[in-house]
């Protein structure tokens, strides 16, 4: 298929809510304030025309029989709009303009979880499970059931282009540096056990500031969790393997509930009560960020011997690791002539890796060794500071496409 036809994939007649109500693409929707609801552009493609019609903001479930019951919702696609009131819309703003900033607040929490560990101590293990299982809940409420079918049938070919540039990309930059740059084998595993994780939902944050495409990011992200449940679990056996006895099983078992379990939990919540979702999507964005920066901190305090002994091999790892990432996702997608828009967000899902599972499977399963969380708690400071810095070139030096 020609390139040309190939992004034609993507587009089609649908309304895109990503993310929330507060963040979502700014290339594909305006938001704008009128009469106390808002609106977003519903990008319809017509040969290679596109509409400039706008519909009142609504739940992303399709509407097809999204509320049960409700007489105004039919099998053709109706929906029910959600007004927000003057003190929605302003938090909605402000948890938008706080979300965009989790890189800060990221590389502040490894700062201050190194430096002053009590601040971070409290957050257990308990603690960094359920967070991690609530950013899963977060991106089930983005969803329906149709739509986690459907990204396996919408753009399939770019689709797998994306899921094999992430299932293959990094785990072989992860397999070189674990095996020839130096390491322990300790902190070789948690490079390892890195490259084989699914996609974080940071990845959307920064899909979105870099203009990125932002349909294909979601679909990326939910599809590469979707995947997780097998791939995960399969490719650190085959790169972990070696060094260290992995039981595939047990891992499957945990990204099966840490991961696919919320997320189907959280569709269904969003398939049968979408107009509550609908203002709870407000917020979560930002109560997610806020959960990875919890993560992050407590990782780093709570392992802050094991970081200050692993010195420059291992901060040199992790920055080749997602630099590669970064840089192939791009290059790949570019030689194949494929739009900016695209290779952007192909970049970003192949460099963004979710690190706090990676923490979370390490001391589940690697418990008598905590230097194999070094590796993790790293990547995730360093893939947020090297997304957030190539989102905000991008976004300053990139022109809206479609």
């Amino acid at each position: 298929m020609k390139p040309a036809a190939l992004q034609r994939c993507v587009a089609g007649p649908r309304t895109y809510l990503l993310l929330s109500a507060a963040l979502r693409p700014s290339a594909s929707s305006h938001r704008q304030k009128k009469q106390g609801t808002y609106y977003v552009a519903t990008a319809h493609k017509k040969g290679t025309q596109q509409s400039k019609g706008r519909q009142p903001l609504v739940c992303a479930a399709s509407a097809r029989g999204a509320v049960p019951g409700d007489s105004s919702s039919n099998r053709q696609g109706s929906s029910e709009s959600v007004v927000f009131s003057a003190l929605e819309q302003r938090l909605g703003g402000l948890c938008k303009f706080l979300t965009t900033l989790f890189p800060l607040w990221v590389v502040g929490a490894a700062l201050l979880g190194f430096h002053h560990p009590p601040l971070f101590l409290w957050f257990d293990d308990a603690c960094v499970t359920w967070s991690l299982i609530f950013c899963m809940l977060a991106m089930g409420l983005t969803l329906t059931f149709d739509e986690i079918a459907s990204v396996f049938t919408r753009s399939p070919q770019l689709l797998l282009l994306g899921m094999v540039l992430q299932y293959s990309v990094l785990p072989f930059i992860g397999f070189l540096i674990s095996r020839h740059w130096g390491l322990s084998s300790s902190l070789a595993i948690g490079v390892a056990l890195v490259s084989c994780m699914p996609g974080g939902t940071a990845s959307n944050i920064v899909a979105y500031i870099a203009r990125g495409d932002m349909p294909l990011s979601i679909m990326m992200t939910t599809a590469s969790t979707v995947m997780a449940v097998f791939t995960t679990p399969l490719l650190t056996s085959l790169l972990v393997g070696t060094l260290v006895p992995v039981d595939g099983a047990a891992m499957f078992v945990s990204v099966l509930q840490l991961v696919l379990a919320p997320v189907i939990v959280g569709t269904a919540v969003n398939q049968f009560f979408p107009r509550v979702v609908q203002r709870l999507r407000v917020y979560t964005p930002l109560l997610a960020t806020a959960a990875v920066v919890m993560i992050v901190g407590s990782m780093i305090a709570s392992n802050v011997a094991v970081v200050s002994r692993s010195g420059w091999a291992i901060i040199s790892a992790v920055l080749a690791l997602h630099s590669c990432g970064f840089g192939l996702g791009f290059g790949i997608s570019k030689a194949m002539g494929l739009s900016d828009r695209i290779c952007r967000t192909n970049a970003i899902e192949v460099g963004m890796q979710s690190s706090a599972l990676a923490a979370v499977l390490a001391r589940k399963h690697f418990p008598h060794d905590p230097m194999i969380v070094a590796p993790c708690v790293l990547s995730a400071c360093t893939h947020a500071t090297l997304g957030s810095l190539l989102a905000g070139y991008w976004n300053l030096t990139s022109k809206d496409q479609e």
